[in-house]
């Protein structure tokens, strides 16, 4: 099956308002959570349960990003505001090191109110945590139909910008739940495991995980480890051509340790472990790792995951291991200790799961690359799923339920 040839409109199901969790419940992992096992049983359940519902043999994945307040807003001396959506770093480049600078730096935005900036700098005043107000300077430099470039500076070379952007900016929360951004906010839309900053969204599947439910995934002797995908807009683009074929994939910076690469080609060398990924985003770092490595294996490798290498039969497919172990070996002849890297992958029904066993995922949006995701791994069952899911008063998208599924058994 040719996931190109996918009609968006097949994966379409009437999601009323009401469905829509505009807040999360109070105790995160009191929240419901729907299993679907490897044998296709389907059993409701609260979150705090999935401790013991993982195999005792699972490896949990999990993605530690954490979401930065990336909406800033200016005021012109003419009274228009204009809202800069902060996407993803230009110069530096690299998270990290622009977070880090202290004499400026660019980002690739969306500019809400284009039309009344026309030219010329925007200036707005910054007060810290420590009370101290500096002036934050900012410049469009380049206009595409992709975004802006801006360039901002600040008068104390003392601050870097991620404390500029902790003390101006706002979390920006979903479109979809049509509110604004409120105080509860700030922590409310961020995971207990969160701590590496680069994400405009959060890995919604984590916001579900208590300090307790991990304590107790501890004591039962399941593993746990991390990656890092910096979650981008496109995860709330809509898919608004017919076909997934003339769909465009958002790119999105993923970052993995050489020491999970290598217990991964083990575990896979083995078959001794079951994957189990908290969200779409470490579903997605995950298995691209397996296409990453059989393009570094045949030298086709630039940086960044194509959208459609995956279901490209023209390339040799290795098995998983030795897909992973070209990957660590390639990092390895040049002294790294971790794969930094962009995706595009699409994973829709057609696809070949190469390293995920199961998914800790949430109820998505209809007509979503997030959809077509989950049907990949557990096919047209999907739809009945949700039905139930909806009958059922299960709390849709990203402050809503949660579920567990498995990849069905061969």
């Amino acid at each position: 099956m040719d996931p190109r040839n996918i009609d968006i409109k097949d994966y379409n199901y009437p999601l009323p308002d009401e469905k829509i969790a505009k807040h999360p419940l109070a105790q995160r992992d009191s929240c419901r959570l729907l299993v679907r096992d490897a044998d296709g049983q389907v059993s409701d359940h609260r979150f705090s349960d999935l401790p013991g519902l993982l195999p005792q043999d699972a490896l949990l994945i999990y993605n530690n990003t954490r979401v930065i307040n990336a909406r800033l807003r200016f005021r012109k001396p003419s009274g228009a505001l204009i809202e800069i959506f902060c996407l993803e770093p230009e110069s530096p480049a690299d998270y990290a090191i622009n977070f880090a600078s202290t004499d400026g730096c660019a980002w690739r935005c969306l500019v809400g109110n284009s039309k009344r900036w026309k030219d010329g700098p925007l200036d707005g005043a910054v007060t810290l945590a420590d009370g101290r107000t500096l002036k934050l300077t900012a410049v469009r430099t380049e206009k595409s139909d992709n975004g802006s470039t801006v360039s901002f500076s600040w008068d104390d070379a003392s601050v870097s910008f991620s404390e500029i952007i902790a003390a101006a900016g706002e979390i920006p929360i979903p479109p979809y739940l049509n509110r604004a951004t409120e105080a509860s906010d700030s922590s409310d839309y961020q995971t207990v495991y969160s701590h590496v900053e680069g994400s405009v969204a959060a890995p919604t599947a984590g916001l579900h995980f208590t300090d307790a439910v991990l304590d107790e995934i501890d004591r039962l002797g399941i593993g746990r480890r991390e990656v890092t995908l910096h979650v981008g807009a496109g995860t709330f683009q809509p898919v608004k051509a017919d076909q997934i074929g003339d769909h465009d994939m958002h790119s999105e910076f993923i970052a993995v340790d050489l020491r999970l690469i290598d217990e991964l080609a083990e575990i896979n060398s083995r078959h001794d472990k079951k994957i189990i990924a908290v969200g779409t985003t470490s579903v997605r770092t995950l298995e691209s790792l397996y296409h990453i490595g059989c393009m570094m294996h045949c030298g086709l490798w630039e940086g960044e995951l194509p959208q459609w290498y995956a279901y490209d039969n023209s390339h040799p497919r290795l098995s998983t291991a030795d897909a992973l172990r070209s990957l660590a070996s390639w990092l390895r002849s040049r002294g790294a200790s971790q794969l930094v890297a962009s995706t595009r992958i699409i994973i829709a029904p057609g696809y070949d799961y190469r390293i995920v066993d199961g998914m800790v995922t949430n109820f998505h949006q209809p007509q979503s690359t997030l959809l077509l995701l989950v049907s990949a791994l557990i096919g047209p069952e999907w739809r009945n799923i949700y039905d139930h899911a909806l009958a059922s008063d299960y709390r849709f998208l990203s402050y809503g339920d949660a579920c567990l599924f498995f990849k069905p058994q061969r």
